[in-house]
């Protein structure tokens, strides 16, 4: 079996997904997922200019050989554009190989280790009773484990809060530039212990909360909340510092036994290596589109698992249902799994890819169709084309841009 044709499909219904298709000389197709969010084109470029052409020819079935041959063979390694590029072509491999053997991807994984996948959803609110209507909310749509986010008073818009859908997820500015934001750090701190209390004393003790601080916040104030959050029993606190600083957590582990989350920014193996030999985090947050696929993410889970730490990759909606396929299989497998971040998509989105994985009671399944379970509908796709669009960015009240 040969690869004859590779070809990168951009859409945009609702936001913006980069798709990689791979088709062999026996009519199998792979479906894999490069969207980079704000950076897309800078994906479609590498993959169309520079891996597509020396694709095809090749044999599917050499997975890992192909992903070291484009990892290593480029000699500039790492970084988000080339990682997301080698996740789509690893995926799209995947999905022949799991379809040539007639079987769902997770059973090629090694089969199931449990029956289903829990999920968090996204709540979240301008003000504490907004927040407490949206928990209700992800509560009635079934999901078992809920991440808070709250407006601070003082300022005028919040990522992750200001603006969102209905069901908590964030809104992608299709715009020429990116969204400013105000921030404040003290404020942030003091307000976020009265929206865990709040929560709390409306929905009991035994919710999981998780809360993500968006890599906010310097070394001893990542402490100073993880200290201060402690009585309300997080499930977790994500991304408390920027993740890049790994001696960082350090401090922040010192100081508090609120469970760590983090990693969703990282590339490779290596960006963790400190974190987890160390013990330094609970839960590894990097996605399966952005982290070079399935072969590199199953390793670093195996890694993780030696040290008691758990898996939990990153899913938030514009990981197109191509790249949160992949997850739910690997999920599905790993013995060492935590917990699946899910906000769901678009009708729209869910037209253009029809997948097979399903949402129920707040549990994910990926299915029993051969591959992966997505297909893509490429006429609906090119009926909606690339948007311009931006993640917002933070500045202080003096108007420098937010480095923590």
């Amino acid at each position: 079996m040969k690869i004859v044709d590779a070809k990168v499909v951009v859409t945009s219904p609702g936001r913006n997904f980069v798709t990689l298709k791979l088709t062999t000389d026996e009519g199998l197709t792979g479906l894999g997922d490069a969207t980079l969010n704000g950076r897309e084109l800078a994906v479609v470029s590498y993959l169309t200019d520079h891996v597509a052409p020396l694709l095809t020819g090749l044999d599917p079935h050499r997975i890992e050989d192909t992903w070291q041959s484009l990892y290593r063979g480029a000699y500039w390694r790492r970084g988000p554009v080339t990682m997301a590029a080698i996740a789509a072509v690893d995926v799209a491999l995947w999905d022949i190989k799991a379809k040539a053997a007639g079987l769902p991807l997770y059973q090629l994984l090694g089969g199931a280790s449990r029956e289903r996948v829990r999920t968090y959803g996204h709540a979240n609110g301008r003000d504490i009773p907004e927040l407490l209507d949206s928990v209700r909310a992800r509560l009635a749509e079934g999901y078992p484990a809920i991440r808070i986010q709250s407006g601070i008073p003082g300022l005028k818009a919040v990522y992750g809060v200001s603006d969102t859908d209905e069901k908590g997820s964030q809104v992608l500015h299709q715009q020429a530039r990116p969204l400013v934001e105000d921030w404040d750090t003290e404020a942030y701190l003091r307000h976020m212990p009265a929206v865990f209390d709040a929560v709390r004393a409306e929905f009991g003790p035994g919710l999981p909360l998780l809360h993500d601080a968006h890599h906010r916040l310097t070394p001893i104030q990542a402490a100073r909340l993880g200290k201060d959050l402690e009585p309300y029993r997080p499930f977790w606190l994500e991304d408390c510092t920027p993740a890049e600083n790994q001696e960082a957590l350090r401090m922040v582990r010192r100081s508090t036994t609120t469970p760590l989350a983090i990693g969703e920014v990282f590339n490779t193996v290596h960006d963790y290596q400190a974190l987890i030999t160390e013990q330094l985090i609970d839960y590894v947050r990097s996605a399966v589109t952005h982290f070079g696929g399935v072969t590199p993410l199953r390793k670093l889970f195996d890694f993780a698992a030696q040290y008691q730490i758990k898996s939990a990759v990153h899913g938030p909606e514009d990981i197109s249902p191509v790249g949160m396929a992949a997850a739910v299989h690997l999920d599905l497998a790993v013995h060492n799994f935590g917990i699946q971040e899910y906000s769901g998509h678009t009708p729209l989105t869910h037209e253009v890819f029809r997948h097979a994985y399903t949402f129920t009671d707040g549990y994910l399944h990926p299915g029993e169709t051969p591959g992966i379970g997505v297909e893509l509908d490429e006429e609906l796709a090119a009926a909606h084309p690339y948007a311009q669009a931006y993640l917002p960015v933070n500045r202080l009240h003096d108007g420098t841009v937010h480095d923590w």
